[in-house]
């Protein structure tokens, strides 16, 4: 998944330039000279997941060819660094793929230029509302679905239960709100002198409040508010209280203040196991996983895998309907069990893979972080320099939380800077 992060970056430096051509390309289909003796070849694009999951792909596309005779799937798989170069040049030369695997914020972007197609124009409503409506509404931008979700991601709340027992707490009643985590924290702090958790300063904390980055119109910045100044200066407070650690702590250095006991939580995704279990045994086998905490927005952020139907294709029905079985609740639950991801549709999580536990710490995640899809949504900001305005963000609330400088002039100054940033 750190791969897969660096990818996305780097994606998103070039998607700016994909946007900018897309939106001048239009609607309409390429000329339709994929199709031989009556039979549609659809071009279906993922990116880096082969070999690993490729029997996986080979059985779902059979199977799919089987039940629709007259089209075949022509599956390429791009790794992050060369998806963004091949889309744009395959829809330049109308030569566009048909099924396209993107994250939510590159797919939303597409959306924003109307290059990719409407599936709530296709979508019946019993298949709409198949996925959790959540993560679904995630990729609607004025009524419009640019995206089906395919496989993500959510966080949960692991706990050292050594240190939280040593400071009078009782883990079978884990706090459900971020309120009551920071109580925890701070009973932890005040009792045995270690912080609750550690914490990377990123624009996600916005939307775990639900303050929006930028206006509905994506054209302005929208967080210079009383309720992002109160959100700011209450994790100042926190971090000078001790209940978390002062520092804009990133993964790597997160794992390391949980494996040495010197936090006794850590919000994180599944692959925070291996790490633990691997640093520190020991504390491995004290940690529980339960229910991440809600902020006032009550929604726990998930990162999503979509699937695009571009409105260069020249096979678009046939396109959303193989999009459409790609994350129906089968092949969502299929693909969860190969690659150890959570499925964006409600009838998967049912299944004894996601609701049994032999409780290990791995399968504890995993029914947990499955049981809080009904409240997951995607964060993004949506725009081509996304990238650049949350770094914006992550650089004012240093200043704030770390160095000192006045809450309100500062957000005053970032709006300016984020409304520069959306004008270039």
């Amino acid at each position: 998944m750190t791969k897969k992060a660096k990818g996305r970056l780097r994606l998103l430096v070039s998607m700016l330039a994909l946007v900018v051509l897309l939106s001048s390309c239009g609607g309409g289909g390429s000329k339709p000279d994929n199709v031989n003796g009556g039979k549609v070849t659809l071009q279906f694009w993922t990116i880096a997941l082969q070999p690993t999951f490729t029997p996986y792909f080979n059985r779902v596309i059979a199977d799919y060819e089987e039940k629709n005779p007259n089209v075949k799937i022509d599956w390429k798989d791009y790794p992050y660094d060369a998806v963004t170069n091949k889309l744009l040049t395959s829809i330049a030369s109308g030569s566009s793929p048909d099924v396209v695997n993107l994250n939510t914020e590159f797919a939303s972007q597409m959306g924003s230029k109307g290059a990719v197609v409407d599936m709530n124009e296709h979508l019946s409503p019993e298949e709409k509302a198949a996925y959790f409506d959540g993560i679904y509404n995630s990729t609607v931008i004025n009524g419009k679905a640019y995206a089906l979700p395919w496989y993500t991601g959510t966080e949960v709340l692991y706990m050292n239960t050594k240190l939280v027992k040593e400071a009078g707490l009782d883990p079978a009643h884990p706090p459900k709100t971020r309120e009551e985590l920071s109580e925890w924290g701070r009973q932890i702090n005040r009792k045995i002198g270690k912080a609750g958790y550690a914490q990377q300063l990123v624009s996600k904390l916005f939307a775990i409040d639900g303050i929006p980055i930028l206006n509905k119109e994506k054209t302005a910045a929208a967080f210079n508010t009383p309720e992002a100044v109160a959100m700011i200066d209450n994790l100042k407070k926190q971090m000078e209280d001790g209940v978390v650690l002062k520092e804009d702590a990133e993964f790597s250095q997160q794992v390391k203040y949980y494996a040495g006991e010197q936090v006794a939580f850590e919000l994180a995704g599944p692959t925070f196991i291996n790490f633990i279990k691997t640093a520190a045994p020991d504390v491995y086998k004290n940690t529980i996983a339960v229910p991440s905490p809600t902020g006032k927005a009550d929604v726990r952020l998930s990162n999503t895998m979509d699937l695009v139907v571009p409105t260069k294709s020249a096979h678009v029905d046939e396109a959303v309907k193989f999009a459409v079985f790609l994350t129906n609740a089968e092949s969502q639950t299929a693909f969860s069990k190969a690659a150890n991801t959570l499925p964006s549709t409600k009838d998967s999580i049912k299944d004894p893979y996601f609701t049994q536990s032999d409780q290990s710490l791995e399968a504890q995640a995993k029914v947990v972080s499955a049981q809080s899809l009904d409240k997951a949504t995607d964060h993004m900001v949506g725009v081509p320099n996304a990238k650049d305005v949350n770094s914006a963000v992550t650089r004012a609330f240093q200043n704030i939380i770390l160095n000192g400088t006045d809450t309100k002039q500062t957000l005053t100054a970032l709006e300016q800077e984020v409304n520069d940033i959306l004008k270039q």
